[in-house]
């Protein structure tokens, strides 16, 4: 979604004084908000006043890469659950005065069931790479003001405080590993302990490799597939088919299983009985529909026409390039394979060599199957 030109818009600039700030200016120039992420074996990050210095939210975790944040606000006292509630898509959920938000991608909701939700902020990235990006992002007051809310400085405070771990986040997953060097704690000697002005903090630790179920959930995560599962040489049988039964238990109606290549064929086939096999381990009695494609993805480059015409080239078996398999808890007549046409491989009928019969002949054969057609006649 665009961004309004007309709205109040917050650009998030990182300071040249210090890697570890970030500033949350307008347009004009105006600093509104001032973000400094805290060096430590654990995640902190502190929102400030830039004109008083006064400490407005504190956000901690385990790490930057957490799937839980809590947010504590000051003046008044207040602590905010941030939680991952994603499967396969980014969003994030809290709740602020028994209202439900929830943040998807580049757009935050307050959450109504059963009614629709309503858009309170919208945030924006400029295209290109990750160097020097600066993101914009809107309070939409004029929704905000349609619920009842007390302290709509608290939401705003809780909305940005969200969006900036997960630029922390981010920056994790994209940090190389730090370096041997240490840099003194802060609050040691010689060590500036200013909110605002601070030393280069050491980079965060890089986040352990993720493995099983959830490193194969990453890869599809990677590849933008959600109910679909490309089998790679990487991740064993098992974990492949867990996933694909997990995908079953959220409400999918139908996964589809395909190779990433030739070698992979085989262990589609293994992942396809594996998932079978845990859905019925689990006791559930439901039967899948399964449906067979060989041989749809298409290959680029120049066709290869073969011109030996032997017996032995006809019949020798060539294993299939690509395999792709549907398991689905409903029939879907679309999927059924059709009947191959076979008037291509049907052999030419033997053509018989009959030889020409004379006038003569023709007599002959006449005059007998007219005594034949009598002797019918009589009996």
């Amino acid at each position: 979604m665009s961004l309004d030109q007309n709205l109040f818009t917050l650009v998030v600039t990182p300071s040249t004084e210090n890697p570890n700030v970030v500033d949350l200016v307008d347009p004009a120039g105006v600093r509104h908000y001032r973000k400094q992420r805290i060096p430590g074996p654990v995640y902190k990050t502190e929102i400030y006043d830039p004109l008083s210095e006064a400490l407005l939210v504190t956000a901690t975790a385990p790490s930057a890469t957490s799937k839980v944040k809590v947010l504590s606000l000051y003046n008044p006292n207040m602590n905010v659950e941030l939680k991952f509630t994603g499967t396969l898509s980014f969003r994030w959920s809290f709740t602020y005065e028994q209202h439900d938000f929830e943040w998807k991608r580049e757009e935050c909701f307050m959450l109504r069931k059963p009614d629709p939700p309503v858009l309170v902020a919208v945030t924006k990235e400029p295209s290109g790479g990750r160097q020097n990006y600066q993101r914009s992002v809107q309070i939409l007051d004029y929704n905000l003001n349609r619920f009842d809310i007390e302290d709509r400085k608290g939401l705003e405070i809780v909305i940005l405080t969200a969006l900036m771990t997960f630029q922390d986040s981010n920056d994790a997953y994209h940090t190389p590993e730090a370096s041997s060097s240490s840099i003194p704690p802060r609050g040691s000697d010689n060590v500036p302990t200013s909110p605002i002005t601070g030393p280069t903090p050491t980079p965060p630790p890089k986040p352990p490799k993720k493995l099983g179920i959830d490193r194969i959930a990453e890869i599809q995560a990677l590849r933008g597939q959600f109910n679909e599962v490309t089998v790679e040489d990487e991740g064993s049988i098992e974990d492949y088919g867990q996933y694909c039964a997990n995908l079953f238990q959220d409400d999918m109606l139908f996964v589809t299983i395909l190779s990433a290549g030739a070698d992979q064929v085989p262990k589609v086939l293994q992942v396809v009985e594996e998932t079978k096999r845990i859905r019925h381990k689990a006791g559930l009695e439901e039967e899948l529909h399964q449906y067979v494609l060989y041989d749809t993805q298409v290959r680029k480059g120049p066709k290869r026409i073969n011109l030996d015409d032997t017996d032995k080239t006809k019949n020798k078996y060539t294993p299939p390039e690509s395999l792709t398999v549907h398991l689905s808890k409903i029939a879907m007549p679309e999927l059924q394979p059709q009947a191959k046409s076979v008037t291509d491989d049907k052999p030419a009928a033997p053509v018989l060599d009959v030889k020409k019969e004379t006038k003569k002949e023709q007599k002959k054969r006449e005059e007998a199957k007219r005594k034949e057609d009598k002797k019918g006649r009589r009996k």
